[in-house]
This record gives structure tokens, C-alpha cells and sequence, in this order.
């Protein structure tokens, strides 16, 4: 059973820094997709960063040049670094997974969805 844990959240004045771990089980890091979410009472939930089993990586716009996911095989651990935070940006983060299938000739992350969630760690960013 996939499990994801959340933890390196906090509170940052603008300008800041913080490093969000996922620490995942039941799986290897290496052989599923993940990616980054956040979500304010106020806005809908946002799709921040994606990581395919290649190490390949997408951003969102509004944190791109700033955010950067990786993971580290050994630690069985993805991380989401996060350098010149915005107020914006204050919101609960959720890392999730999904597994690779075989579609169209080769492997490639499942479109549908994101099957397995972490229970979140809160950002505050104040000005």
C-alpha cells in the first residue's frame, strides 16, 4: 500500500525559503510518478510540480524559476524546494503518486488521476 507523509511546512516571512519532504512507502520513488499540490480556502486546488519516473519535471507558471522538485532514491524521498516565497503562495500542500502504464507504445505516468495523497503540510507566508 502506497503512503505518503508530508512534513517541512511552516510559517516564512516573503522572500523565504522551505524545503516540503514526502516520504513515501510501500513503493520505490523510483518506479512511480508524483507530483505537488496545493490548495487555499479560497482558490481551487493547483497542480504545483510534477516528477515522472525519469526524474523528468514540470511547473506550474506562477512558481517556475522558483520551485524545484527531486527526489532521492536512497531516502525513498521526494522534496519540494521552495525559494522566493510570495503571501500567494500560502496554502496546504499535498504530495501525491501515481503509477506508470503502458499506453501508446511505451510507459508514461497514468493521465487519469492521482490515485495516493499525503494528508498535507500547511505554508504561511506573510509580507
Amino acid at each position: 500500500q502506497v503512503q505518503l507523509v508530508e512534513s517541512g511546512g511552516g510559517s516564512v516571512q516573503a522572500g523565504g525559503s522551505l524545503r516540503l519532504s514526502c516520504t513515501v512507502s510501500g513503493v520505490t520513488v523510483s518506479s512511480y510518478c508524483f507530483g505537488w499540490f496545493r490548495q487555499s480556502p479560497d482558490k481551487e486546488r493547483e497542480e504545483v510540480a510534477v516528477l515522472d519516473r525519469a526524474g523528468t519535471t514540470d511547473y506550474a507558471d506562477s512558481v517556475k524559476g522558483r520551485f524545484t522538485t527531486y527526489r532521492d532514491d536512497a531516502k525513498n524521498t521526494l522534496y519540494l524546494q521552495m525559494n522566493g516565497l510570495k503571501p500567494g503562495d500560502t496554502a496546504m500542500y499535498y504530495c501525491a503518486a501515481r503509477e506508470m502504464v503502458w499506453m501508446n507504445k511505451k510507459w508514461q505516468c497514468n493521465p487519469d488521476s492521482f490515485p495516493y495523497w499525503g494528508q498535507g503540510t500547511q505554508v504561511t507566508v506573510s509580507s
